[in-house]
């Protein structure tokens, strides 16, 4: 039995990576998770993280915190199914650290990479779809919703995710693919399903 294919949808609050996860998931077959938060312990961790009333979470708590949700998540979730031959598609992942507490909170990209791959057992996705849009676009999108912790940061921390989203695309494009979010919900799915087929044949 061949393992499956470890897929993670990636981006900054209001691109629409969770229903784009869902759509994928439902399309493949796959088992749909998500980071933080993909299990019972994982719900637990980030309660704590999104908590708005948390006002005093050091940065490097915080991403230890992400880094134990992984851990937890990797061994409950992700390499069963792998292991079994079922392919995941995760609502973020190990990225998202690096993008969030290493780029916008600015800790050290290569100390966070060091102590998520031990939590990973080495297991970076196989494929990362970054579904990109304007600043304007996603800040349209997020009037309205009731904002978390991190929603809640300013805009000078947003940008610095996106930028760093960005710039983690173009350092491995042959694991990255990214998709212009600005499209309409159809024309940002068939982007999605078509760099599937030819990223991994799926």
């Amino acid at each position: 039995m061949s393992r499956g294919r470890y897929i993670a949808l990636e981006g900054a609050e209001g691109c629409g990576k969770s229903t784009h996860a869902t759509r994928l998931a439902a399309t493949l077959g796959a088992v749909l998770t998500r980071e933080t938060g993909g299990t019972a312990v994982g719900r637990q961790i980030r309660a704590i993280l999104h908590d708005t009333s948390i006002d005093n979470l050091s940065n490097r708590a915080e991403a230890l915190l992400a880094a134990a949700d992984r851990a937890q998540h990797i061994d409950e979730v992700v390499e069963p199914a792998l292991a079994a031959g079922r392919h995941v598609v995760s609502d973020r992942s190990v990225y998202s650290t690096l993008a969030y507490q290493g780029y916008g909170r600015e800790l050290s990209i290569e100390e966070l990479r060091r102590f998520n791959d031990w939590a990973l057992i080495g297991h970076w996705p196989d494929l990362v779809l970054l579904i990109d849009a304007a600043p304007e676009v996603l800040e349209r999108r997020m009037r309205g919703r009731q904002l978390d912790r991190f929603e809640r940061e300013g805009e000078q921390f947003h940008e610095r995710v996106l930028d760093g989203f960005r710039h983690m695309a173009m350092a491995e494009p042959d694991r990255w693919a990214v998709i212009d979010g600005s499209q309409s919900l159809e024309a940002v799915a068939t982007d999605i399903r078509a760099a599937v087929h030819d990223r991994l044949g799926l």
